[in-house]
């Protein structure tokens, strides 16, 4: 077996066979010997130890296929979420495979947030499914859901309608 000690006298030739036995397959092209390394400490210590879990393989291969791609860990398929943004109500549903929103398909609620706002916002904290950085700084309830606050400065604009309206109100 090959110690870490041994890997620090090899040459690249010598971690190169190390990699096929550990790793199989080639040494990419422009890896460098500290890199390759690093990569076979790990593997060397990960056999030492017995190796990564068998459920953490099972999760990787998963993963490798496609298959493990959750819309929220929180959210079930046929759950529907409600939203009101400058007066219009926005109904999205939860799909096994992403969002529906306005009859088309999206694979995460961030995108649907921006396609409403026109603004960069976290998906779930648009919906109300998670309280921003701040409310977990003051230490808020376990499980209080936060609401959503419009974004501030630029990102809000205002149309010359409204402020007509307003003006007629006042």
């Amino acid at each position: 077996m090959t110690t870490l000690a041994d890997l620090d006298a090899m040459d690249r030739a010598a971690l190169a066979r190390l990699w096929s036995e550990l790793i199989g397959g080639e040494v990419p092209t422009c890896m460098s010997q500290p890199m390759q390394r690093r990569f076979l400490t790990f593997e060397l210590q990960a056999k030492s130890e017995g190796g990564l879990p068998a459920a953490l393989h099972a999760r990787l291969d998963r993963i490798a296929a496609g298959e493990e791609r959750k819309a929220s860990p929180t959210l079930q398929p046929g759950a529907r979420l409600l939203r009101e943004w400058n007066g219009t109500t926005h109904v999205v549903d939860v799909l096994p495979e992403g969002f529906l929103w306005n009859g088309s398909q999206h694979r995460s609620l961030s995108a649907i947030a921006r396609a409403i706002t026109g603004a960069r916002w976290s998906g779930p904290r648009f919906f109300g499914l998670v309280g921003g950085a701040e409310a977990g700084d003051r230490g808020s309830a376990k499980g209080k859901v936060q609401k959503a606050r419009p974004p501030k400065g630029p990102m809000v604009k205002v149309r010359p309608a409204d402020r007509l309206h307003r003006a007629r109100a006042a």
